[in-house]
């Protein structure tokens, strides 16, 4: 039996450091993903999508996002061993190699692009177009002043391929939503970079925190206060009544808690507000199940 274990080891070993890489044992980016994707569901769909899109759109994103911090990684594996929150991240320690890493975005990419198998032309094509703004992402931070902008696009790709997944077009409304959860995504990922401002600043790497200045608590605020005021008029356009305004109203109390946590810029306090997000966006979808419902 030993020599079983001592067999298996090495494979136990590489599942494990697979699962740091994708971040699976970090759920958080997913569910800021997910949220959205799901929210735009029952949006599109007026209610209940039916199990078979819903199991679709969550595997999909599952998927992709694990597909994408493995890329990320790479990118930015010669960066992250000098900023204290990713120095242990298993590509910029040597565990895993770039190669291996890449590969392991390949298949997992490939088994999200069989997913698209059940759904529809539209739906297709809005994946074609959503897989190199996200791949790209990762080298915005080197050149554009505000990188968050262009992950602020990726992060709300499940939103119109959600809608043409269910109405095989693409209409306005999935557009106004995609823009409200552009200055959502905008806002958390503020608070995510100001956990490393100091780091980026040394290292040359460009984000919203250090283009914000001493303006970055305001103008997170103003994210904030754009997207919760976008979704309320969607939701009021779309006849939602009570249910989405009790889910409003707490996503509007985690904001105002996001705001205090940040305040004085302190990293723990600042990735508390990040990670708390999840939360706000739990409110809004829950809140768009009960107005639909």
């Amino acid at each position: 039996m030993e020599t079983v274990g001592a067999a298996t080891h090495p494979w136990l070993e590489r599942l494990r450091l697979y699962h740091r890489l994708t971040r699976l044992d970090r759920p958080i980016g997913v569910l800021l993903l997910l949220w959205p994707t799901l929210t735009a569901l029952w949006f599109a769909a007026r209610g209940w999508p039916g199990w078979q899109l819903f199991a679709i759109f969550v595997a999909g994103t599952w998927l992709m996002r694990s597909a994408g911090c493995a890329i990320n990684d790479v990118a930015d594996r010669r960066f992250d061993a000098h900023v204290k929150r990713t120095a242990q991240r298993v590509v910029a320690t040597g565990q895993v190699s770039a190669g291996e890493a890449l590969a392991v975005a390949a298949a997992l990419a490939a088994a999200a692009g069989l997913t698209l198998i059940w759904l529809n032309a539209a739906a297709r094509w809005a994946a074609l177009v959503a897989l190199p703004v996200a791949a790209a992402y990762p080298y915005f931070k080197r050149f554009f002043s505000i990188p968050q902008a262009m992950l602020g696009i990726a992060f709300s790709f499940g939103i119109p391929m959600a809608y043409c997944a269910v109405q095989g077009r693409l209409p306005a409304a999935a557009l106004w939503m995609l823009a409200a959860n552009f200055f959502w995504v905008i806002a958390y990922d503020t608070e995510y970079a100001m956990v490393d401002r100091d780091d980026d600043g040394k290292l040359g790497i460009h984000s919203s925190a250090l283009l914000f200045g001493r303006a970055d608590v305001a103008l997170v605020a103003a994210c904030y206060a754009i997207y919760l005021a976008a979704m309320a008029a969607l939701a009021w356009s779309a006849g939602l009544g009570p249910g989405f305004a009790a889910g409003w109203v707490v996503a509007v109390g985690c904001a105002v808690f996001h705001i205090k946590l940040i305040r004085q810029r302190q990293r723990d306090a600042c990735f508390r507000a990040f990670l708390h997000n999840q939360w706000l966006g739990l409110a809004i979808f829950a809140g768009t199940v009960a107005g639909f419902a």
